[in-house]
């Protein structure tokens, strides 16, 4: 059957070019030398007996980029130590390999242990590896980026968009209304909480998520509390040294 259509390709070939170069005879012989030529490979390497071979799936799916990965450019930074590590670590978390990703961000903090961007980027992988997530030792790496950097957006900011993302709506939009209520008037960073405060409502006024229950309303706003969070589920961070979730 191979040799029947490879036959049949090689007179269709050879008529059209026929209908075109019948006038130069050279080229005619060009052209046929070609073909016979083509066949002649056929017959050397061609194996249509052989069974197919698909191609096997990849080990790892290709993902989009995290919101993390979108933002932190403009929340801590594009040019520094830290940004190279989790540049690193977001390409094989786009890869679908986000147990690599977690532990080029651990080998970064091996090397700048007190970077609070770095815990920040642990938070996020931890978050990321764990199916978007949030979880004991990721919350830790919130809470140590904040301890380390009390006065920086950042940590507080992304924790709280990991825990929207689990689905932990109400305490999220108290971690962001108290930053907003800290942020000075011409922060830049400003227009992202209100951003996001905004998307939250939305999503209440149009059903995707559910309104905050009655106590909600009246309970105080949080930073990354030490303590897991009964009302949202939100877990509590693990014991010291359990921070990369190793």
């Amino acid at each position: 059957m191979g040799w029947v259509m490879m036959i049949g390709l090689a007179v269709l070939t050879g008529a059209g070019l026929w209908f075109f170069l019948r006038r130069d005879m050279g080229a005619v012989q060009f052209a046929a030398a070609a073909i016979l030529l083509a066949l002649a490979g056929y017959a050397w390497q061609g194996r249509p007996d052989l069974a197919g071979a698909p191609k096997p799936r990849p080990e790892h799916e290709e993902v989009p980029d995290s919101q993390f990965a979108q933002m932190r450019g403009d929340m801590l930074g594009r040019f520094d130590r830290a940004a190279q590590w989790l540049t690193m670590a977001e390409g094989f978390q786009r890869r679908g390999d986000t147990q690599t990703g977690v532990e080029i961000v651990e080998a970064g903090l091996r090397d700048s242990p007190n970077d609070p961007d770095l815990w920040v980027g642990l938070g996020n992988a931890l978050v990321v590896h764990g199916g978007g997530m949030m979880n004991p030792a990721a919350q830790f790496a919130f809470q140590r980026a904040q301890q380390i950097a009390p006065q920086h957006p950042g940590p507080r900011f992304f924790y709280g968009l990991a825990l929207a993302q689990g689905g932990h709506f109400d305490e999220a939009e108290r971690i962001w209304r108290d930053l907003l209520a800290e942020a000075p008037a011409g922060a830049p960073y400003r227009a992202a909480i209100e951003e996001r405060l905004q998307a939250l409502q939305a999503a209440r006024l149009s059903g995707e998520i559910p309104a905050p229950p009655p106590s909600a309303e009246d309970a105080p706003a949080s930073g990354i509390a030490p303590e897991g969070n009964p009302s949202t589920g939100a877990p509590s961070p693990p014991p010291a040294g359990a921070a990369t979730g190793r």
